[in-house]
């Protein structure tokens, strides 16, 4: 090399922000690529019932009575989420009955009336219940708020909150009878992870301290959010939580512990720890 000659070890001026750009072109901040095509709420509580449904189809008479949570053996559990699907149309009726009722003990009665009767006709009115929803549901304001279950939120979020009880109760039955468990499809996941990451700040608001959180979730569905955890801000203190999508959906409907994930942290593990137990909290059960 000469003098003349230009010193191979320097990148061309402007170079660095010329890739920053062109990588942004390509891919959005904070999603994965390829990113889940985006389906509207409706849609993913829409799969959610063909999912739920298709598993319930392939349960014997006697899988019905398999113990599940609560006390609940199948066919309960199936009652409890047709008491579910009435609290809903209340809700979507404005009846302030059910705004601040408890969203288990409102639906006992329900998961009760189904005990002594044919587990065909249970999953019949489950089926029901559920397209009496869809079908108010989709002549509804997306945006509209709601009152159920002591939550004030829009349809739109009430929908994917209801995608996210039925893959998980899906997965409790799975688990209760052996079979293995199932992950929603990357576009529902993505509005599942996405609530789960948004409602941090309120599942963390009693913590003592705040903390600005990085929450990378990998994997299809998955994405980039930075939000702040805990009651009183400004945050001192940063951590960065890189974990799998589908276990932290598994982590925030309260049936894993943190423990249970793989999870890689910068910053304080402690506060980071205390951050991911929070996550548990939204769960409703």
């Amino acid at each position: 090399m000469t003098a003349a000659d230009p010193d191979p070890r320097v990148l061309p001026a402007g170079l660095r922000d010329r890739v920053l750009a062109a990588s942004l072109r390509a891919r959005a901040v904070g999603r994965p690529v390829p990113d889940a095509p985006e389906i509207p709420p409706a849609e993913a509580f829409s799969r959610a019932v063909s999912a739920f449904e298709a598993a319930l189809s392939f349960l014997s008479d006697d899988e019905w009575g398999t113990p599940v949570l609560r006390g609940l053996d199948v066919q309960g559990l199936v009652g409890h989420l047709i008491g579910v699907e009435d609290d809903v149309q209340r809700a979507l009726a404005a009846d302030p009955e059910v705004a601040g009722a408890s969203h288990v003990e409102s639906t006992q009665s329900a998961a009760t009336a189904q005990a002594t009767r044919p587990p065909a006709r249970t999953r019949a009115d489950w089926r029901a219940a559920v397209d009496r929803t869809l079908d108010r549901v989709r002549s509804a304001d997306s945006r509209a708020q709601v009152a159920l279950h002591g939550l004030r939120l829009s349809v739109r979020t009430l929908l994917v909150v209801r995608a996210f009880e039925l893959w998980t109760h899906e997965n409790d039955i799975r688990q209760a009878v052996g079979w293995a468990p199932s992950v929603p499809d990357p576009s529902t996941l993505r509005l599942m992870t996405d609530l789960a990451a948004r409602l941090l700040p309120l599942a963390g608001a009693t913590l003592d301290d705040s903390v600005d959180v990085h929450l990378v979730l990998t994997g299809p569905g998955g994405g980039t959010w930075d939000v702040t955890v805990g009651g009183h801000p400004p945050a001192t203190e940063a951590v960065a939580i890189v974990t799998d999508a589908v276990g932290f959906c598994r982590l925030a409907a309260n049936r894993i512990a943190p423990a249970d994930l793989d999870v890689s942290v910068t910053g304080d593990p402690g506060r980071a720890a205390a951050v991911l137990a929070t996550a548990a909290t939204l769960a409703l059960d």
